[in-house]
């Protein structure tokens, strides 16, 4: 369960951990900074190993539900990746603090925690493979291409948003989204797909001439 005091608890760690780096915050400065006491911090974590795991959990989470959600609603596979990559790019605008955060200290992740974060990354790459894959039987996508190396590749170009991507650019996250999803279904669509009335609203310019 999240309560505010979790919360509380959580930004204040991850403004420290950006700044001193995870071996260099203690328990005490945490406590002191978020204003809670000892009692509080181990009331919502075992330790400070927890606190990072709960940190990365929270943004693999949360892409791995919408996955699983966007499989379920939608009928068309394109429909499906669509909506992957949506969450998947406005993970960086939620969780930014706490991607970033990671990143810069996962190496400090202890083993227990690594393998239930590794198995929820596993699970996430296999949905994303299985879409593709289901998208080439149902003739949505090139057949030629290669399921791993496509997926992999989505998978790290939108990773690599957490280097440059700042809540104040020029384009909103949103925008930025919907230029990802421009690039990958133009690159993985068939002609005939491209054609569908279904897919026409995700590509670029047909949202531009119509005003949406």
């Amino acid at each position: 369960m999240v309560t505010e005091l979790k919360e509380q608890i959580i930004e204040t760690s991850l403004i420290l951990f950006e700044k001193y780096g995870f071996h260099g915050v203690s328990v005490n400065q945490i406590v002191k900074v978020s204003g809670t006491s000892k009692g509080g911090f181990y009331h919502h974590f075992q330790s400070k190993d927890e606190l990072l795991f709960v940190i990365h959990d929270y943004f693999i989470s949360y892409v791995l539900t919408q996955a699983e959600e966007a499989i379920v609603s939608s009928t068309f596979p394109t429909v499906k990746l669509q909506k992957i990559i949506k969450s998947f790019v406005t993970v960086f605008d939620l969780y930014k603090a706490h991607i970033s955060v990671f990143y810069q200290e996962s190496t400090y992740l202890k083993p227990k925690y690594e393998e239930i974060i590794k198995q929820k990354r596993q699970s996430y790459r296999d949905l994303i493979f299985d879409v593709i894959q289901e998208g080439i039987e149902l003739g949505e996508f090139r057949p030629e291409l290669s399921v791993d190396i496509i997926g992999m590749s989505i998978i790290g170009m939108v990773n690599w948003s957490y280097k440059w991507y700042k809540k104040d650019g020029e384009k909103s996250i949103e925008e930025i989204a919907d230029m990802y999803v421009d690039f990958i279904l133009h690159s993985l669509l068939t002609e005939k797909a491209k054609q569908n009335p279904v897919f026409q609203p995700y590509f670029l310019h047909n949202r531009l001439s119509s005003g949406t």
